[in-house]
């Protein structure tokens, strides 16, 4: 006979210790999944020190005893008889009282307010998931979706009112200045509602990914384009792509102002005719030299999304919210990139590279076309200076003045223009934050624009993909484009508001850099790992997977820098964006073009790891930013 327990128990007990674990991990990853945090601190003013910690694994029983609570008064109340209802009410609470013993009542009290709000909600919306199911006589919980997005909004907004509202400059006629009607002013861009707030991201975000798409999509023509004008010259080949980023380095400079005198809104506009036109003009490009041309001022009209979107994002929304609101504008300049020559490389080889052109026309066409019929003005000095302008007349008053100019007179439109001209020169020479942050931005989107022009002739050599199915070789990218994104709009937002707490309410620009270090590491792991393997013609499917942590990387270093410079400057969001926007294109349009030449004295497996080394040393660059920016900028500001 056997001492031991026999197979069959054995197996129920480690069942049972399995089941015990997922049920955990399940009360872990809802709590995630909430934006919780593993430890939640007390709130300064309670009998503990602050700072001291609550364990996640207790709050999450302490709210399913509130839920349990709430679940059996609404029962009670639905199907007890009514000299029964405090009898019954009593002995549930009784009972799931005692299953979260071991916790103080005490420290839910100590909770911080976001907490305690999550248990209230908790309890207001289980009365509406709980029906009666009269005839059977049981209780049946049911959950629709709309119940289930409303919590999850609840949720996202408890987070958010956690900080303190930002303060808008309110209007004072005997004083004779302009402003806005009180701090609730629905014309105010900041208090639109969410719906309204997101289209006009959704619009602007639309057409930011048609743009970055036209950048790329002609790569995989490139070699159909060279035998129709007989060009034999690589650098000719990688300037006609990287040619129209060179144009989102001039167009900032002069849109971004134009933007403040003018507004958003027609600034857009006018820039979208011009990039639809200029791919007809492509399209029908009678020489290599003419494409050139063309494909540059596309790229002027181009960039004005991309410029123009950061201060969009500054008008739209608070600190708070801006890094979920530039994870989402900032998947169009990414992912344009990597799906463009997907797309092209099929549409070149089914229909003809300039087929490309036309695509990308009725493509932009159509969105811009939307973008007229729905955008709004969000510039906040524009719809002042207009409500200025139409009161000096109503009223008769012409002393009037927008709040936004109360320091003295208004400038003239020629000065205005010629400042905001002159502002992000300002940003990239007079500051020491902008260009290192430029500097990094601008090295890591070269690289970007360094793979887009040579992976299609990398795997075409290497392994003599046909151009049709070269595109795909950017999958790698654009998984980690996605991965990077979910992460970074994960916890972008949710780690200032936790170091604005820390830092008594204060919040500071820096609190965006964290995570960038981290991102960055990424980086050049994947310049090493996608250089050798294809240069030993690894089977392909492996310098794929190796260009996913660039991705990756680039995402989580690319939308906090972004999101910085708009934090820092929120009063000139565009001119900082458009900074940025110029430095970097000025890398994307040159450094491809010592593409071919390195590769052909280093190879791939030394090419790609210069590239990697270089990566690597401009890691420290986000980190002296996070812990001397604040010093720098309050030490040497800098008038704009």
């Amino acid at each position: 006979m056997s001492s031991g327990p026999s197979p069959w128990k054995r197996k129920k007990k480690k069942i049972g210790r399995f089941g015990a674990t997922l049920a955990l991990v399940g009360v872990v990853w809802r709590k995630v999944g909430q934006g919780g945090d593993y430890f939640r601190d007390y709130p300064s003013g309670t009998g503990d020190k602050p700072g001291t910690s609550i364990p996640l694994f207790a709050m999450s029983d302490e709210k399913h005893t509130a839920d349990l609570e709430s679940q059996t008064a609404a029962s009670a109340s639905t199907i007890a008889p009514p000299n029964n209802t405090h009898l019954e009410t009593e002995k549930l609470e009784t009972a799931s009282l005692a299953s979260s013993a071991d916790y103080d009542h005490e420290e839910v009290e100590a909770m911080d307010a976001g907490h305690q709000t999550d248990l209230k909600m908790a309890k207001t919306q289980s009365h509406g998931l709980i029906k009666t199911a009269s005839e059977a006589g049981t209780l049946k919980r049911t959950e629709t979706k709309s119940s289930r997005i409303t919590r999850v909004l609840s949720r996202i907004a408890t987070t958010k009112e956690k900080l303190e509202p930002t303060l808008i400059p309110e209007q004072n006629l005997d004083e004779g200045i302009v402003g806005w009607e009180g701090q609730e002013d629905p014309n105010m861009p900041l208090n639109f509602k969410d719906g309204k707030k997101f289209m006009l991201l959704f619009l602007i975000s639309a057409i930011t990914f048609i743009s970055p798409l036209a950048s790329s999509m002609f790569a995989p023509g490139v070699s159909f384009m060279n035998k129709e004008f007989h060009n034999t010259s690589t650098i000719l080949s990688a300037f006609c792509v990287s040619v129209f980023v060179l144009g989102y380095a001039v167009g900032p400079l002069l849109l971004s102002p134009l933007s403040e005198i003018y507004g958003r809104r027609p600034v857009l506009a006018c820039a979208n005719v011009t990039f639809v036109l200029w791919q007809i003009g492509c399209a029908l490009a009678p020489n290599l030299t003419a494409l050139i041309i063309f494909r540059f001022f596309a790229g002027v009209g181009g960039s004005a999304c991309i410029t123009i979107g950061g201060g969009v994002i500054a008008d739209l929304f608070r600190p708070e919210q801006r890094g979920f609101a530039s994870a989402i504008f900032s998947l169009g300049p990414l992912f344009g990139p990597v799906i463009g020559p997907i797309t092209g490389g099929f549409i070149a080889q089914r229909a003809g590279w300039r087929w490309v052109f036309w695509v990308l026309l009725i493509a932009s066409g159509v969105v811009s076309c939307g973008i007229e019929c729905f955008n709004k003005e969000t510039n906040h000095r524009v719809l002042i200076r207009r409500k200025t302008e139409a009161l000096r007349i109503s009223l008769s008053r012409p002393e009037l003045r927008s709040v936004y100019d109360s320091a003295g007179p208004p400038l003239p439109p020629r000065t205005v223009l010629f400042n905001g001209f002159m502002r992000p020169l300002k940003m990239l020479t007079m500051t020491v934050i902008t260009p290192l942050m430029s500097l990094y931005m601008a090295v890591v989107y070269g690289l970007l624009y360094l793979l887009f022009t040579t992976i299609t002739g990398v795997f075409q050599k290497q392994y003599l993909w046909d151009p049709e199915i070269t595109g795909l070789a950017y999958l790698g990218v654009g998984i980690g484009f996605f991965s990077g994104v979910a992460v970074v709009a994960r916890i972008s937002d949710t780690t200032v508001v936790r170091m604005t707490k820390a830092n008594n309410g204060v919040p500071e620009p820096e609190m965006r850099l964290p995570a960038c270090v981290f991102f960055a590491c990424f980086i050049p792991i994947s310049f090493f790992w996608y250089g050798w393997t294809a240069y030993k013609q690894v089977h392909w499917i492996v310098p794929i997977i190796g260009l996913i942590p660039f991705g990756f990387g680039m995402m989580g270093v690319f939308i906090p820098i972004q999101t910085y410079m708009i934090d820092a400057f929120p009063e000139y969001a565009a001119s900082a964006v458009a900074a940025l926007t110029a430095s970097r294109s000025v890398f994307a349009a040159v450094l491809p073009l010592a593409a071919p030449a390195m590769y052909d004295t280093l190879g791939l497996g030394w090419g790609n790891s210069l590239l990697g080394f270089i990566a690597l040393a401009l890691i420290p660059v986000p980190a002296l930013i996070f812990k001397y920016g604040k010093v720098i900028r309050t030490k040497y500001p800098v008038k704009l």
